[in-house]
């Protein structure tokens, strides 16, 4: 489902809405809310509405369980971190307890040993749900999401849950969830705004069926909903 919106303000807070409202059911059903946050700048606007005054009082933070869709193998303090990002604009901004925050990178461990140990702590925290109750994702120009880039073999992945691995062009380690797992959750939400989304986001949701070339076109919830919140200029109707 595709739902357009004149700008960022309004994506920001639709999608802000959409947090509370999943967190407040999750926590009256299941007495904990389950979610993955997103990186890069595109979320930015969404957390710091949450952290606000009108919007924080309204969700049990004690109860809320946070990790990432992906994350850059850089320390936790470089400007390149998903979860420098989300502590500044967020998480040290509302009352969560440390040990319900699953930062996605450990000093004095390769990537691939912390993946193994990412998805333990994410079975742990799931318990035999197995799902998360949300998932916030953005896309890239190139029509991937979280660190599923086009033509890697991380895309053909059907058993990890958490995947790491080099990415040649970037040079550098990237730690994703893998499709399988993002396809379990209860909710995915994708935003996407601006004209460089025009393309990709018309291949994605309407073009021939390719996730080598796009992958996000591998998300397909086998159970939940899949939501995309963009702007008239990514929609394509500006």
């Amino acid at each position: 489902m595709i739902q357009i919106y004149n700008n960022t303000e309004e994506i920001n807070t639709a999608a802000a809405d959409l947090f509370v409202a999943a967190a407040q059911q999750a926590i009256a059903e299941r007495d904990k809310f389950t979610v993955v946050l997103t990186g890069g700048s595109s979320p930015a606007g969404i957390y710091k509405l949450l952290a606000s005054d009108d919007y924080k009082s309204k969700i049990d933070w004690a109860k809320v369980f946070i990790f990432w869709g992906d994350e850059r193998w850089v320390p936790l303090n470089d400007d390149l971190s998903n979860a420098k990002m989300s502590y500044a604009t967020l998480l040290s901004h509302v009352p969560i307890p440390k040990s319900n925050i699953f930062e996605m990178y450990k000093d004095g461990v390769t990537p691939e040993d912390y993946a193994v140990a990412y998805e333990a702590s994410i079975r742990k925290v799931l318990g035999d749900e197995e799902k998360f109750d949300l998932i916030l994702l953005g896309m890239g120009d190139d029509g991937h999401t979280a660190s599923l880039f086009p033509g890697e073999a991380v895309l053909e992945e059907q058993n990890k849950w958490v995947s790491a691995y080099y990415l040649e062009p970037q040079k550098m380690h990237r730690i994703t969830l893998t499709a399988p797992l993002i396809n379990k959750a209860h909710k995915i939400v994708v935003v996407a705004f601006g004209e460089k989304k025009i393309h990709a986001l018309k291949e994605v949701t309407t073009g021939t069926y390719n996730p080598t070339l796009y992958p996000m076109q591998l998300i397909k919830p086998v159970s939940g909903e899949l939501l995309f919140l963009v702007d008239k200029i990514a929609a394509g109707t500006n």
